[in-house]
């Protein structure tokens, strides 16, 4: 399975979303330690996904330094999406050199206190990075507890060797209803499902419930997963 889709934020400007043709979306929610610094389109991107059934995710953008900042980050990513429901993950976007200057250890424990405020707030969670990053300033229980978005331009694959969902393979892609570039991406995991039946970023879990049905003299017995949805 491969989907083809895009990122957005105030930088693509106003978007004509009936125009659109992708199969998924991962907007922009903001960036930095306050809910003040939301992306000023995030609410119309994310109406324009959801008003053209367009399944979407978000990201974050980070310049935490510290894990307090990592923290402030967090808090103001959930309260900039709560109550939204998101098709794909919830990503934590690192790639200030400034962060990378502090060495592994140190751009480790920022993601890893990101990603479990997230987690626990029940939002599935994952990390946005370019492919040398990844590989060389992440640990890995990081890499391989959260879904992974990996950043390789003009490659036929990213270096990074590790396993991941989502391929952003381009800057410079043109798309329907967007005005100049966009971000290309793939992705190789059915991220709607999985999160729905998981009962995450918003969603209600999906359970499975024993039911006994008669129709037309011939029974059926079995398991039906009931969505709450």
């Amino acid at each position: 399975m491969i989907l083809n889709g895009i990122d957005v934020s105030e930088w693509q400007g106003l978007i004509n979303w009936n125009t659109v043709n992708t199969d998924f979306c991962i907007i922009r929610a903001g960036y930095g330690r306050s809910v003040l610094q939301k992306d000023k389109n995030f609410e119309i991107n994310y109406s324009g996904c959801k008003n053209n059934a367009i399944p979407c995710g978000a990201y974050w953008y980070s310049y935490a330094t510290t894990k307090d900042d990592a923290l402030l980050e967090a808090k103001a990513c959930i309260e900039a999406i709560r109550n939204k429901k998101f098709e794909f993950p919830i990503y934590y976007d690192v790639e200030e050199q400034r962060q990378f200057s502090l060495g592994k250890g140190k751009v480790s424990e920022i993601i890893r206190t990101f990603m479990d405020i997230l987690e626990n707030a029940g939002y599935w969670t994952g990390l946005y990075m370019s492919s040398y990053y990844l590989t060389n300033y992440v640990d890995d229980d990081i890499k391989n507890r959260y879904a992974i978005w990996v950043a390789n331009y003009n490659v036929s694959k990213p270096s990074y060797n590790g396993a991941y969902g989502i391929w952003q393979k381009s800057s410079t892609g043109r798309i329907t209803g967007i005005n100049g570039d966009v971000d290309l991406n793939e992705c190789y995991i059915d991220y709607p499902r999985e999160i729905k039946k998981a009962g995450l970023n918003g969603y209600e879990k999906t359970e499975s419930k024993y039911v006994k049905l008669s129709i037309d003299d011939v029974t059926y017995s079995g398991e039906l997963m009931i969505s709450e949805d």
